[in-house]
């Protein structure tokens, strides 16, 4: 598990890779925490405050794959840019940078601070394993 300190806030992360082998990366977000980590070779490799989906536009909850990357995507349908990208769903639900701040929520997205999606991009691949837990 990774060291954290103090207590995360919204727009805060930590990220330690150091000393950890390669190996399968995996993604755990706890909706009901409003928590995403990041799992490499069975060690916690970094962790973040999360937005999610709102009652109208709930985060969907289960197992899924990363199904397409795009460093830089532009949503069409939200008239929004969704840097450093992880495409979930075929419906466009995705992981992606974010403004992270409190009250504030997605279309179903997990935003992540745009420093912690650009880490988590590079160290994802198209067919990793993200699995999100209901509140």
């Amino acid at each position: 598990m990774l060291n954290i300190t103090k207590p995360m806030h919204f727009g805060t992360f930590v990220w330690d890779d150091a000393k950890i082998p390669k190996g399968p990366v995996w993604v755990r977000i706890d909706l009901g925490r409003q928590l995403l980590s990041v799992f490499r070779a069975g060690h916690e490799i970094g962790s973040t405050v999360i937005l999610y989906g709102a009652n109208r536009k709930p985060s969907p909850t289960g197992r899924f794959t990363i199904l397409q990357k795009k460093p830089e995507y532009y949503s069409h349908t939200y008239d929004a840019p969704m840097p450093y990208m992880l495409r979930l769903t075929d419906d466009g639900v995705a992981i992606h940078g974010a403004n992270v701040r409190k009250g504030w929520a997605t279309h179903g997205c997990i935003g992540v601070p745009l420093d912690f999606a650009r880490l988590l991009f590079a160290a994802t691949n198209k067919g990793d394993v993200v699995v999100i837990v209901p509140a």
